[in-house]
């Protein structure tokens, strides 16, 4: 007999996610995953001055903060007609790469790390490293004090537990380095942003920011910091946990889906859009060998199952979000975004599939690791150290610029609205592939409407019945005891979904509340 099992909210940030499994023989048999906040933004837009749009929406999210303001700017440039100048088009890229070197760290330490650590092992560290040391001295300070939170495990360890003291006190160093690293990197975008989150600086043709030299400097000599520590701690750590007490959870097909991969492309290297750092693609049916091109005229939203009004499958260009709560069947308020009709995962796995970058290839092909939870999280570190990379470039591609006689940050030509025009912003979030649709009519915003990541990856079933990407992923997820269901979160967790901050888990026998300190 099925049991039922809430996990209400799964996340450790903002946002409402609850997830119901039903649970058979010890493994999930069916999923909804429910988005319980309805924010509005869109329809707040409408009869707007198209130019507040990018700062109305840079307040969507304040975790990977700057990328609802820089793709909603790509959609302005496209319905106003604007050509972003270098200058301008490379300080959006530092501004945005600064945050995703915040973002993917934040994700593998905060986010997910104590999902899969047995903490109180540090307290058995018998080794003579004086940092580490220290680390267990205060732990074990916190446990007498029955102050652990929010290092102390939600759930109890399992199988897929680490527990090597040493493995877990450098686990533990390195998650209080990492929150050291975060405010480092937001400071660093900052520079070209003006504050962080919530940036101020993008805008339709470009930025507002004339950077001078020395704070160029100052953002590359950051940069350095930043790197060291991706490079020798972050990644390191990611593959060590992966290829090390992880692997059985990599080689195994928990938290595998579909097959199903897009990447929109970002962090344009030329202007007019072209040569972006991270391709565009689509993969279909695990097809790697097999990238095929994006075509955004072939995205919709359903909303069958979503509590909005009724009506067919739309382009976001026409698609509405006006909410109704009465409808029947319907369980969340996350729409079924689809690309020609199937579910597609979005994220660090699905970038990193359509690039294929010969070292990760090399590293998933020789553990014979699945794409699922693990994999993810090897993908995130990964394009981590490609980017930091690359960003050196863009420092350099500034300065040259700056030197060059002839430095513009913004198309002055094109800032007031047109009478007329659309525009799609595409670009990708640390989290997936995020779009932004502009329709304007009488120099006023007619239709706004955003698609992002944790859409297309925490959709609940379309009109055909279809489960969503992190639904499917959750079937044959094993829950070998119903009062500890950390694999579901494990599954959910490893795509980074940007929701809610807290968890209880309700008995289905009992009804009773079970309270977990982060």
């Amino acid at each position: 007999m099925a049991q039922k099992v809430v996990i209400d909210p799964i996340t450790r940030i903002e946002g409402h996610l609850r997830v119901e499994v039903e649970v058979e023989n010890g493994v999930v048999t069916d999923a909804h995953i429910i988005g319980k906040m309805f924010r509005g933004l869109e329809p707040l837009l409408t009869g707007r001055d198209p130019r507040d749009a990018s700062y109305v929406v840079e307040r969507v999210c304040g975790v990977c903060a700057g990328s609802h303001g820089w793709t909603s700017a790509l959609a302005l440039d496209e319905a106003y007609g604007a050509e972003v100048p270098a200058g301008g088009r490379i300080i959006r890229n530092l501004i945005l790469g600064a945050m995703w070197l915040h973002d993917h760290p934040l994700h593998f330490y905060h986010l997910s790390a104590l999902d899969y650590l047995d903490i109180m092992a540090v307290a058995r560290y018998q080794g003579g490293d004086a940092g580490l040391l220290a680390v267990k001295d205060k732990i074990v300070s916190l446990v007498n004090a029955n102050d652990t939170a929010p290092l102390t495990p939600r759930y109890a360890p399992d199988e897929y537990s680490v527990n090597d003291p040493e493995l877990v006190t450098t686990a533990v160093a390195h998650y209080l380095k990492a929150l050291e690293m975060q405010a480092k990197a937001r400071k660093m975008s900052a520079l070209f942003a003006g504050k962080q989150p919530h940036q101020s600086s993008i805008v339709v043709g470009g930025v507002t920011i004339l950077p001078k030299l020395e704070v160029v400097n100052q953002y590359a000599s950051m940069l350095e910091e930043q790197i060291s520590f991706i490079e020798d701690i972050y990644f390191p750590d990611v593959i060590t946990f992966g290829t090390g007490p992880l692997l059985p959870l990599a080689q195994s097909d928990i938290g595998t889906g579909y097959g199903h991969f897009l990447s929109v492309g970002a962090f344009d290297r030329a202007d007019n859009r072209q040569d972006p750092f991270f391709k565009p693609g689509l993969i279909l049916d695990g097809n790697l060998a097999n990238v095929l091109p994006f075509d955004e005229q072939k995205v919709t939203e359903d909303v069958t199952y979503g509590w909005y009004q009724n009506g067919q499958a739309q382009h976001p260009y026409t698609g509405d979000s006006t909410p109704d709560l009465s409808k029947p069947d319907a369980y969340t308020y996350v729409k079924a975004p689809r690309y020609d009709g199937k579910p597609l995962e979005v994220g660090p796995l699905a970038r990193m599939l359509v690039m294929k970058p010969e070292g990760l290839m090399d590293l998933v092909a020789k553990h014979n690791m699945k794409l699922g939870a693990v994999a993810r999280h090897a993908a995130r570190a990964y394009e981590t150290v490609m980017l930091a990379q690359e960003m050196r470039n863009w420092v350099e591609a500034l300065k040259q610029e700056m030197s060059s006689g002839h430095f513009r940050i913004h198309d002055t030509d094109h800032w007031n609205a047109p009478n007329e025009g659309k525009g799609a912003g595409l670009a990708e979030a640390p989290r997936g592939a995020l779009g932004h649709w502009i329709w304007v009519k009488n120099r006023k915003i007619a239709n706004y409407q955003m698609v992002v990541p944790t859409t297309w990856n925490f959709s609940p079933r379309d009109e055909s019945g279809v489960l969503g990407p992190a639904e499917k992923a959750l079937i044959g997820t094993p829950v070998p005891d119903i009062e500890n269901p950390i694999n579901v979160a494990r599954v959910l967790r490893s795509y980074d979904p940007c929701l809610a901050c807290a968890i209880h888990l309700i008995s289905p026998d009992t009804n009773e509340v079970r309270k977990f300190r982060i």
